[in-house]
């Protein structure tokens, strides 16, 4: 059962992957964490609707964003959308990549010394310096 935010319903990747368009008639699809339910556009697809069911139930983004979509299609897209991915299963979640925790890397975390001030020296100190001859 989906779970509702708001007014946004929200699904597990397992429940999208229910609606591959074989054991389930419908077709559902993930781009960018948006599920979206395609069933009844299938046959308009200009490139044939086994072009979407290749990924239906499944996470779209990579092969959609590689064939190069207009915005159009994109837009397009839009009226089709029925929820959003839950966010423990968000592929486009952000991490801070900055903090690496015990659980990150099996070991106790890594502090990094502040950068120190590099003394940059002039022309002038070059010429005056007396190695320069």
């Amino acid at each position: 059962m989906a779970v509702v935010e708001g007014d946004v319903q929200l699904y597990s990747l397992e429940q999208v992957k229910i609606h591959d368009g074989k054991s389930d008639p419908k077709v559902w699809i993930v781009y960018k964490d948006i599920v979206y339910d395609v069933t009844s556009y299938l046959d308009d697809h200009p490139g044939g609707g086994d072009l979407i069911t290749e990924y239906a139930g499944k996470d779209c983004t990579k092969g959609f964003d590689d064939f190069g979509h207009s915005s159009d299609a994109k837009k397009m897209l839009k009226q089709y959308k029925i929820g959003e991915i839950i966010q423990e299963e968000r592929k486009g979640k952000k991490k801070n990549a900055n903090v690496k925790t015990s659980s990150d890397t099996g070991k106790s975390p890594i502090k990094l010394a502040p950068k120190e001030k590099t003394e940059i020296r002039s022309c002038l100190n070059i010429i005056t310096c007396g190695l320069c001859g």
